[in-house]
C-alpha cells in the first residue's frame, strides 16, 4: 500500500494519505506532509519529540496532530521524517516524531506550509483500510 499521494488543488496543496488502520494513517498524512515541506530522502533522524493530543473527533484529531507538528517544525526547527502513533481512540492520540534540526538541512526545504485545513476533510473507512484527503493551505 502506498503512503500517500498528491492532488491538484487551487491555489493549495492536497493529499490523499493512505493506512491499513487509524495509526498508519497518521503516520502516513503526516510523513506527506513533510515530504511536500522537504526532501526527506536520505534524513537521519537525531531528535524525538513527543505528543499527546485531544479533540472531538478523529478528523479534528488529524488537524491538530498535523497542526502540532507544523508549530514545532517552525519553532523548534525540526524537520520531522519518521512518525510513530502509540495510541489512538476517537478523541485522543499519543505519538512520537523523529527528525533532524533545519540548520545544515535548510537546502532540503521545498514547500512552504501554513496549515492543514478542514476543507472537505473526512477520513473514510475502505476495504484496504482507511484514506483522508487533506488539504493543506500554503
Amino acid at each position: 500500500m502506498k503512503r500517500y499521494e498528491q492532488f491538484p488543488h487551487t491555489a493549495d496543496i492536497g493529499v490523499r494519505a493512505f493506512g491499513r488502520d487509524l495509526k498508519e494513517l497518521f503516520e502516513n498524512a503526516a510523513f506527506a506532509m513533510f515530504d511536500v515541506i522537504a526532501d526527506l530522502e536520505g534524513l537521519k533522524s537525531s531528535i524525538e519529540e513527543k505528543f499527546e493530543l485531544k479533540a472531538e473527533s478523529y478528523e479534528e484529531l488529524l488537524v491538530a496532530w498535523l497542526d502540532e507538528l507544523l508549530y514545532n517544525f517552525y519553532t523548534k526547527q525540526i524537520i520531522f521524517s519518521e512518525f510513530k502513533v502509540d495510541e489512538i481512540a476517537e478523541n485522543r492520540i499519543k505519538a512520537r516524531a523523529f527528525g533532524r534540526s533545519v540548520g545544515a538541512n535548510r537546502n532540503r526545504l521545498k514547500t512552504e506550509i501554513k496549515a492543514a485545513t478542514y476543507h472537505n476533510l473526512e477520513i473514510k473507512k475502505k476495504d484496504s483500510g482507511y484514506e483522508v484527503e487533506i488539504v493543506f493551505d500554503v
